[in-house]
């Protein structure tokens, strides 16, 4: 089902069970969606800032954007080869994620920073992406990182980390698309991403950077 707020772009929720939903056919959503990009959140917490940060993202979204924030990341077993083979049958949540990155165009991963990289979790999902190797469903597609880390510098090591393993996964990755939000216990002890305009406006950019660059490649 899509929601049009009275004062933003089109939203398009996930369902509470069978998680996000999948990429619609054009025709089907009625109106002019062009450019499809699925987040990734590195972080599993209830109340993350990145997840709010990632919420925030879906509403400031340009109207030919359908950007949707993959739940599940948790529920995905380690990369194992010995699963990942061929002739066997893949686990429910990686054919899903495998899905749903294949019928994007583009990704925007969110990275908190656990002890100076990113947090195992992210790094799961895009060694998952990675394979098969060569046809990955991230090949040639862009990514943007960005994040907020409780430390000064708003987490750039983890996000570095997540540049490099996503470039070496094939995708695309811009390098000059950034948006790193420091001491985030106390910038946002009471005010939700939403709130502030400063983020709200440089992660706007970040999107339509993405959406542009998304756009150009598809």
């Amino acid at each position: 089902m899509m929601t049009q707020s009275d004062s933003g772009p089109l939203v398009l929720p996930y369902d509470a069970d069978s998680g996000p939903l999948r990429f619609c056919p054009l025709s089907a959503l009625g109106a002019t969606l062009s450019v499809r990009i699925l987040a990734l959140v590195g972080s599993l917490r209830s109340g993350s800032h990145n997840r709010r940060l990632a919420d925030v993202a879906v509403g400031l979204a340009p109207a030919d954007v359908d950007l949707r924030v993959h739940q599940g990341l948790g529920e995905l077993p380690f990369y194992n080869e010995d699963i990942d083979a061929e002739g066997l049958p893949l686990p429910a949540e990686v054919i899903r994620l495998r899905e749903s990155a294949k019928e994007a165009d583009g990704f925007l991963l969110f990275s908190p920073e656990y002890n100076g990289t990113m947090p195992a979790v992210l790094k799961n999902a895009i060694d998952w992406l990675s394979r098969p190797f060569g046809e990955g469903a991230m090949r040639d597609k862009p990514v943007a990182v960005v994040g907020i880390a409780l430390g000064r510098f708003g987490g750039e090591w983890a996000q570095d980390e997540a540049r490099k393993a996503a470039g070496i996964a094939g995708a695309a990755v811009l390098d000059g698309v950034k948006l790193s939000i420091p001491v985030s216990a106390t910038r946002f002890a009471e005010t939700h991403p939403a709130d502030d305009a400063e983020v709200r406006a440089q992660l706007t950019e970040v999107v339509t950077s993405l959406r542009d660059k998304a756009a150009v490649a598809a």
